[in-house]
């Protein structure tokens, strides 16, 4: 978190993040993701024009797009327990004073956003996303759950992705994270809770009743070391599951097939009755119907339906990840990773054909993005460094953590020892 928001913040121009939005957008369409969700950190402060930017980037490569601004009323270092008695207190104050976007400024943001971008009526429109409930403050969340309730809107948040966050929780609340958003009577249907790997039965039970839906990150988890999210306990609860790559930053990639590989694969760790194993058929719905779902549009997306949204892709089954033709869904989740795909529509509208994606000059874009990322490389150098004088620190948090206990037992996420 130090490193996504760092001290020395890397600033960056409209078209520039216009770039950084394209990258996104493209290798979605390329790896057969008609839909995304984007969970936006705008830094510091709020730039109408780089808002602006973000927007008008999926407006033009013709991707279904979800923008939440990844909102948090606290600062960044009091996401963690005991920083007080570890932080030096000059250090500590430095960075609880760094600017961040007031609640109103979020809200009117959203606000003057929402007549033109709602995801009911808007190809690209917004969803809210409070960061997570150990960055926000109980008023906070509240406001949140009231805009979206209010104005119809999806709602992510993440929720319990490391076991650090665990006994964050058993720190601030006394409880875990899942049973402090019931408290706070958050949880309700259109609702996402991200990541979502460290869960206990009592927490799936509470899930499930509440009709919230867990986004499962299998690639980011793995690549971050968070651990396996227990999907075969959700789904036994009759808890929706979707599906994420969580952001390209951390994990390289946004390659949604490669997701589908990633969880169909990564529940065979979980015990050796394989009856319990997560299925090719099982991983695909949850990053089709399962996604679609979470995000309150289940009677408009994820499905081939009269009625449904026109968003469809076509693979062709004569390359090689389809031939021999003997098993397609297996086929697609374990062996295709866009290759094979020749078109791709969005509201009925060819995006790609043959291969080719009909609204931007890729190649230009492409060799864009590259020339802007070298101009900026001593940029990132410098924000990299400005995290540097609190890594002792941080390294004493996540010790301190390791060696505490949680009241409660969640599910195993990572193997013993």
């Amino acid at each position: 978190m130090h490193y996504v928001r760092s001290p020395r913040p890397v600033k960056l121009t409209p078209r520039q993040v216009y770039l950084r939005t394209l990258i996104g957008a493209l290798e979605s369409l390329r790896t057969g993701a008609t839909t995304l969700v984007d969970d936006v950190s705008l830094g510091q402060a709020i730039d109408p024009a780089a808002v602006d930017a973000i927007f008008q980037a999926y407006e033009d490569a013709g991707i279904r797009a979800l923008v939440g601004f990844s909102m948090m009323d606290r600062s960044i270092v009091d996401n963690f327990p005991e920083v007080d008695s570890i932080f030096p207190p000059a250090l500590l104050a430095q960075l609880r004073a760094q600017p961040r976007p007031s609640p109103d400024a979020f809200f009117a943001l959203l606000e003057n956003e929402l007549a033109h971008h709602h995801p009911q009526h808007d190809r690209v429109g917004m969803l809210i996303a409070p960061s997570a409930p150990q960055r926000c403050t109980p008023e906070f969340l509240a406001r949140c759950r009231e805009f979206a309730d209010t104005h119809d809107l999806p709602v992510i948040i993440h929720v319990q992705e490391t076991r650090l966050q665990v006994v964050t929780a058993q720190a601030f609340y006394g409880k875990s994270m899942v049973m402090r958003l019931a408290e706070l009577e958050f949880l309700r249907p259109g609702t996402s809770l991200i990541h979502a790997v460290w869960l206990s039965d009592a927490e799936i039970a509470c899930l499930a009743r509440s009709g919230a839906s867990v986004q499962h990150n299998p690639w980011s988890n793995l690549m971050l070391g968070s651990g396996v999210q227990p999907v075969r306990a959700l789904l036994e609860a009759g808890v929706n599951v979707s599906l994420g790559s969580d952001g390209c930053a951390s994990t390289v990639t946004v390659n949604m097939l490669n997701v589908l590989g990633s969880a169909a694969a990564v529940s065979k760790i979980r015990g050796d009755d394989y009856s319990r194993w997560l299925s090719a058929a099982e991983a695909l719905r949850a990053g089709t119907i399962g996604g679609a779902t979470a995000l309150g549009l289940g009677s408009q997306l994820g499905a081939i339906e009269p009625g449904y949204r026109a968003d469809l892709v076509a693979y062709r089954t004569d390359a090689i990840s389809f031939s021999p033709l003997t098993d397609p869904v297996r086929q697609l989740v374990y062996a295709e990773r866009g290759a094979a795909i020749d078109s791709v529509f969005v509201a009925g509208e060819a995006v790609m054909r043959n291969g080719r994606l009909t609204r931007v000059d890729e190649g230009a874009l492409l060799r864009e993005i590259n020339a802007a990322y070298q101009a900026l490389g001593e940029e990132f150098d410098l924000a990299d460094e400005s995290v540097a004088p609190l890594r002792v620190e941080m390294e004493r948090v996540y010790a301190r953590a390791q060696a505490l206990q949680a009241a409660w037992q969640p599910h195993p996420a990572k193997l013993a020892g």
